[in-house]
């Protein structure tokens, strides 16, 4: 089944500009959790490139260390895309929520 990660439910969005901002929403997703719901969650980015890679490595290795501490499924799947004109966005989800809804 093809699909789009724009497709996915999505528990909370956060429009980053930042590597501040960045931290602060690694801490918060890994806060709320991803194992057991049934949406992700989503980061948009500025399209500024290099911005945009920092932003996104430390979401994404960010979340994999933050969920390893607290001992819980690090077993995330996201993807990276171009969102509209003005930013990228990263959807992040649980691989089983994923399975569950049938992509």
């Amino acid at each position: 089944m093809e699909f789009h990660p724009k497709d996915l439910a999505i528990a909370k969005t956060y429009d980053l500009k930042s590597e501040k901002e960045a931290i602060s929403a690694v801490e918060d997703m890994v806060n709320l959790g991803f194992k057991g719901k049934k949406e992700g969650y989503k980061v948009l980015m500025p399209k500024e490139s290099k911005l945009a890679k920092r932003i996104g490595y430390t979401v994404t290795t960010g979340i994999t260390t933050g969920l390893g501490r607290k001992k819980e499924d690090r077993d995330i799947k996201y993807w990276t895309y171009h969102h509209d004109d003005e930013h990228f966005a990263i959807v992040l989800i649980h691989r089983d929520v994923l399975t569950e809804l049938g992509f």
